[in-house]
């Protein structure tokens, strides 16, 4: 049971959050939302910064288990096409998990008011993906899959642009469809044009 209140909490924090920022959420709020009292709340978490970094932790390891991580990095590819289909399913993932959608838009607010959520941001939108990327590219040259070349240029050139469509369809979300059709696009084009060549 209390798990479950501490996640239904976590889960109505990061509505809120996404919604109002740090700054605009307030624990009273909070609690009514969930029909709990403020004190009921603070059984559970003993602030609104415990509430924050926990709802941090939690979506960190979510993101982590799901798309993948330096420390959890998915199937290496055995083929171009099966790259292609790898990059696809983690950006549908993106672009359609709920959760996925609130953390991006609680990291691009807050990233400026909180050093954890700038690093996080930093991790998530640029470097974490682009490491993953890296890894994929180093063991797809060893296989002879892909030219050989510098792995971590080639992740930064392939990840970046995905990433700039991924914010439009966050920005605009009815061109989600057209964002996607792009993505997959530039993703057959970019890996056919750096494999190996028999």
């Amino acid at each position: 049971m209390d798990n479950s209140t501490k996640n239904r909490i976590l889960d109505e924090a990061l509505i809120m959050f996404a919604e109002n920022g740090y700054r605009g959420t307030n624990l009273r709020n909070l609690a009514a939302q969930l029909g709990l009292s403020k004190s009921a709340l603070y059984k559970h978490y003993e602030s609104k910064e415990a509430i924050w970094n926990a709802l941090l932790d939690k979506m960190e390891a979510y993101y982590a288990s799901r798309f993948g991580s330096a420390d959890n990095l998915p199937k290496m590819p055995d083929s171009c096409e099966e790259l292609i289909a790898l990059t696809t399913q983690q950006i549908s993932f993106t672009i359609h998990d709920p959760q996925i959608i609130l953390t991006r838009k609680l990291l691009l607010t807050e990233q400026f008011h909180d050093q954890r959520v700038c690093r996080l941001a930093t991790k998530h939108f640029l470097e974490g993906t682009a490491n993953i990327y890296k890894k994929i590219f180093e063991t797809m040259m060893e296989k002879g899959l892909l030219r050989k070349g510098d792995p971590a240029m080639l992740a930064f050139s392939y990840t970046a642009p995905v990433s700039a469509l991924v914010h439009l369809c966050d920005r605009e979300p009815e061109r989600k469809a057209e964002a996607m059709e792009r993505i997959h696009q530039f993703v057959s084009y970019f890996v056919m044009s750096n494999a190996e060549r028999p």
